[in-house]
């Protein structure tokens, strides 16, 4: 079973990100991912990009992933 560290790391080596979290029950996964990549992106192109990172695992070893796919700049303005 996929662990939520495992899941982490599969999406840094594909994608830089300032800030990583994933959390989740084996299956059903939450992220929070902060990269500079997704500067002047759409939501479901910041998606593509991380579904990208993960390739073949998100078809056999994701159930279900969660994201909040945010740039540096948007992620300091919701931290107030």
């Amino acid at each position: 079973m996929l662990t939520p560290e495992q899941l982490r790391e599969y999406i840094a080596k594909g994608l830089i990100c300032e800030t990583l979290e994933v959390s989740g029950d084996g299956q059903h996964f939450e992220a929070l991912i902060v990269s500079a990549e997704f500067a002047g992106k759409s939501r479901i192109q910041r998606h593509q990009a991380v579904y990208a990172a993960l390739g073949e695992r998100m078809r056999e070893e994701v159930h279900a992933l969660s994201m909040k796919t945010l740039t540096p700049e948007e992620w300091t303005a919701t931290r107030g």
